[in-house]
């Protein structure tokens, strides 16, 4: 129970990544907020979740969304320990030039800007209590970047960076701030990562993983327990690959 009495929102947390995270979380010993514009999956998962799940329709890119959010985690609960920004979405593959403008601005404001919106209205929080951690989910194409992907690319290099420069700053106020580099998975964006989701496309993806398969929804609920709990109380500005290899 590593995360017993802590209270934690973790954005985009009915599917896929999210939803491995709010199940850790909460077999771990948390109260989870599943905030998500799938509200209908969302309240299917706080239901399995028992009582130990709340849900938020939020979207993340939006000011007063996230200031709604904020407010309803702390009515519920008196304040918030963890927030996870793992909310996030990607282009189609496609040479950099052709991707619309509306694609890039849709990119850039779920995966950039909902990260500046949560610390608007959440840090101050944080910052009062003197205490909290905060985990950016970015991607191992942040760190390696692939062709064709090159405005999803920057958005979650934005994020490694952002990590690394809020994880100092916040630092003499007790906030810790990490993220975590995932490989592709098996979510709702796979078929949008690899263009088309087939046998051969998976095939040719998988032989650039050392490990040799995909990174999991249980993946990345166990590295975000680990760095959202005591346990990594010495730990922060880390941006933790979760790739298989995928990195070296």
């Amino acid at each position: 129970m590593r995360l017993q009495g802590k209270t934690a929102i973790i954005t985009g947390g009915a599917s896929g990544f999210g939803a491995g995270m709010v199940r850790k979380f909460v077999a771990e010993g948390a109260q989870v907020m599943i905030a998500d514009l799938n509200t209908e999956m969302a309240q299917d998962l706080a239901q399995e979740m028992g009582a130990h799940a709340i849900v938020a329709t939020a979207n993340v890119a939006n000011s007063e969304h996230v200031r709604a959010m904020t407010a309803q985690a702390v009515a519920a609960w008196g304040h918030i320990d963890i927030l996870v920004n793992n909310a996030g979405v990607t282009h189609l593959p496609a040479p950099m030039d052709t991707v619309s403008e509306e694609d890039f601005d849709r990119i850039f404001a779920v995966n950039c800007k909902a990260v500046y919106l949560t610390a608007q209205h959440i840090v101050p929080l944080m910052k009062a209590r003197r205490t909290g951690n905060i985990l950016n989910i970015a991607s191992t194409a942040g760190v390696s970047p692939r062709p064709n992907l090159s405005w999803y690319n920057a958005s979650k290099g934005w994020m490694n960076n952002a990590t690394k420069g809020m994880a100092v700053e916040l630092a003499p106020a007790g906030v810790r701030v990490n993220a975590l580099n995932p490989v592709a998975g098996e979510t709702p964006l796979l078929a949008s990562f690899l263009g088309e989701d087939t046998p051969e496309m998976r095939a040719k993806f998988l032989s650039t993983i050392p490990l040799g398969r995909f990174s999991t929804p249980e993946d990345m609920g166990n590295a975000a327990c680990y760095l959202c709990s005591d346990e990594a109380s010495m730990i922060t500005g880390v941006c933790m690959e979760v790739d298989g290899g995928r990195c070296i």
